[in-house]
């Protein structure tokens, strides 16, 4: 069993920062990519940013510039550093994980439950 749990979400007035992190825990081998996606009401869900094992990183072209995503592989963590927070960045942030359970085993796709990111201006 696998599970994904992120954390850092909340209220934050325009301009601020936020630190979204991603921890996954249970039986696991190794993780290929790792990404986070938003959903803001009534919107499809987006890919934000995403980075793989050996740390190559990709961006919207929404959040390029302003939000950092990174991972710590001893900690099996994803995290995503958002600044210059804009209220249309208010969404359902989650992240999403390719993991390997066993050695000679295939890649899964798992999710996180998602956490509030809501940005006031």
């Amino acid at each position: 069993q696998v599970h994904l749990v992120e954390s850092g979400g909340g209220l934050v007035q325009a301009g601020g920062s936020l630190r979204l992190s991603c921890a996954a825990s249970g039986s696991i081998f190794s993780i290929a990519v790792m990404r986070w996606y938003r959903q803001a009401p009534g919107k499809q869900r987006d890919l934000v940013a995403s980075t793989t094992s050996g740390g190559s990183t990709d961006y919207s072209d929404s959040v390029k510039g302003r939000f950092t995503i990174s991972r710590d592989n001893a900690k099996n963590t994803v995290y995503l550093q958002m600044n210059s927070l804009k209220p249309e960045d208010t969404a359902v942030y989650s992240c999403n994980a390719f993991i390997n359970q066993y050695s000679g085993g295939t890649y899964r796709n798992y999710w996180g439950q998602g956490t509030q990111v809501t940005v006031s201006s």
